[in-house]
This record gives structure tokens, C-alpha cells and sequence, in this order.
């Protein structure tokens, strides 16, 4: 599945404290930033804490090289944008909540080691993982076959690829199953997603069907998709299936989720060839195991999206 500037944060008060319920993402996305559109509010937090009674498992541990077991920290270049996945329910000076930090420091509590977490834009974080500025990466990060080439993931959740609609669109009322479903149509995405890579791979199919193509707007800022569709500029946003479910079950949004398109099981993200990922597979399979993973993915509604077993670098989903 979470592409906004750091700056794009730093707008105002005001602003930060609706970008909660504005901000999409993609497999993946990232950072908050943009203009909130008129009269959103932010749902509350969920203030249980799934990731306090977790602790170190020395099996998981014992699989971290020696040099990271002895220095008991890692960096982790983090996308930062919407819930449920990860956002800033309080400003950016206040701690990030949601799905993604709750599993990652559960992670790094089965381990044994401190997280550095470092605010990234999503379109950032694969290209710096290999020169090591990071040790690992999250953002709702999908699994793609292009990605694998680059890229080593371990699995955590399944999530993907949806759309959604302005309440009262007379256009686009049931599913998107067939792009040509969206011919003659402007589709509003975020940039260097797999949300953008689909439907500019695909951008021949409406003349195939005879049909007037569609327009694709890229926005590196999250909320500016929400603002555009309120105000009748794309007709149509596609995201993640998780951030648009939660979305349109915000009143304030007037969005309708239209349902999944394409599902992609989504991963911590490593360089090719890490040493780290059995030992990142260890610590999530243990956390599915206690039960941690499910009280952590019922906290933020995505159930839906568990796995019974995490994969290292599992084939994209055809």
C-alpha cells in the first residue's frame, strides 16, 4: 500500500490537526502535508497498548547479526501520513500512533533493540535503504514484482489497492474491477506509488475498449487528493484498501469506498540482501503467535488484513 515534503508538515496547527482524517497513502505512501479540506475532524486515538507487555524472545534475537545484537539499536526511515497505517494524531512535535509504529516497536521489543526512528517521504525510503541511511523501512510498503528486484521485504499485513468516490457520485457506484470502468475519468494518486506504476502501465486499456482514456493527477501531498476530489477535480482517488475503508467511515471525509481492486501483501522494507530479515520474520511470526498481531490490528480495524505467517519476499499477488 501511505509522498509529502517534510516542510508540508510544518503549515500550522490548524492544519496538522485535520490531516489525520485527510491524509491517503499508498503501498506505500507517506508524510502528511497539504491543505485540509473545510470542516474535518480527526476520530479519537485508541488508547490501548498492545506493545507494553511485549519482551525480548532470545530465539528471535539470537538471529540479528553480532554487531547490531551489541550495539541494541536500529534505524528505521519511517512514512508517516494516515491512519490507520501511521500519522500524527497530536502534530509533529507529539509521538506518531497507528498500525505500522505499534508493529514495528513490537518488533523491536521481540528483538531486544531500540528504534531511530527517522520521519521520511515514501518516494525516498527504497532508494536510501541500500545506501544505508536506514536499516529498515516502513510506509504500507506493497510487495511488487518490480520492487523484488530491489528490494527485500518481510510480510506483515495484506492490504492493496482500492478506490473511492465523492458521496453521491453518479458515475462510479459499485466496485472497480476493470480500469475500463474509469475511461473518460480523472484519477488522483500519490507519486511513485504502486497506485500510480498501475494505471500508467495500464493507460492503453480505454483505447483497446474503444473508449475515451482516462486522466491520471499525481500528488505529492496526501490531503491535496482529498481536497481535489471534494472539489470536483479528480472524480476519483485511488489508495490503499485499509486508508480508504477508514476514510469514508469518517463523516467529515464524504467518501464511499468502492471496494478492493488488487490486493499486495505489505512488508518491512531491506536492502537486497539484508542480514536482518529472518530475524525481523522470527519476531513477527512470535508476535502472531502470542497474540500481540491481533490485538494490535483490532486496535486499528484491520483485522481484515492479518496474515497467518510472515514471508520473506513472497511472489506479487496476480
Amino acid at each position: 500500500m501511505n509522498t509529502r515534503t517534510i516542510s508540508g508538515r510544518l503549515r500550522g496547527a490548524a492544519v496538522l490537526a485535520l490531516l489525520p482524517l485527510l491524509t491517503l497513502t499508498a503501498c506505500g505512501s507517506g508524510d502528511t502535508g497539504g491543505t485540509a479540506a473545510v470542516g474535518a475532524q480527526a476520530s479519537p486515538v485508541p488508547t490501548d497498548d498492545p506493545v507494553a507487555a511485549v519482551r525480548k524472545v532470545d530465539s528471535a534475537a539470537a538471529l540479528l547479526p553480532a554487531d547490531v545484537r551489541e550495539a541494541g539499536k536500529l534505524k528505521v526511515g519511517s512514512s508517516i501520513g494516515f491512519p490507520p497505517g501511521a500519522y500524527y494524531p497530536n502534530g509533529t512535535d507529539k509521538a506518531a500512533a497507528g498500525q505500522d509504529i505499534d508493529l514495528a516497536d513490537a518488533v523491536a521489543k521481540v528483538l531486544g533493540v531500540q528504534l531511530e526512528r527517522q520521519d521520511a517521504s515514501f518516494e525516498t525510503i527504497l532508494p536510501a535503504l541500500g545506501s544505508g541511511k536506514y536499516d529498515f523501512g516502513t510506509g504500507n510498503f506493497g510487495v511488487t514484482a518490480e520492487r523484488l528486484k530491489t528490494i527485500d521485504f518481510v510480510t506483515y499485513i495484506n492490504d492493496g489497492q482500492g478506490f473511492a468516490v465523492k458521496q453521491g457520485n453518479a458515475e462510479l457506484k459499485g466496485k472497480v474491477t476493470d480500469l475500463t470502468q474509469l475511461c473518460g475519468l480523472t484519477i488522483g494518486t500519490g507519486a511513485g506509488t504502486t497506485f500510480e506504476a498501475t494505471l500508467t502501465a495500464q493507460k492503453g486499456v480505454c483505447a483497446k475498449a474503444g473508449k475515451k482514456p482516462y486522466d491520471v493527477k499525481v500528488y505529492s501531498e496526501n490531503a491535496a487528493t482529498l481536497t481535489a476530489l471534494q472539489q470536483g477535480r479528480i472524480d476519483v482517488i485511488m489508495s490503499t484498501i485499509n486508508g480508504l475503508r477508514y476514510q469514508a467511515a469518517q463523516p467529515a471525509s464524504q467518501t464511499a469506498f468502492l471496494g478492493e481492486f488488487h490486493r499486495l501483501d505489505v512488508g518491512f522494507a531491506f536492502k537486497k540482501g539484508s542480514p536482518l530479515t529472518k530475524a525481523f520474520q522470527a519476531a513477527v511470526d512470535e508476535l502472531i503467535k502470542d497474540g500481540t498481531y491481533t490485538r494490535i490490528l483490532k486496535k486499528w480495524g484491520t483485522s481484515a488484513s492479518a496474515i497467518d505467517a510472515s514471508r520473506i519476499n513472497p511472489p506479487e499477488h496476480t
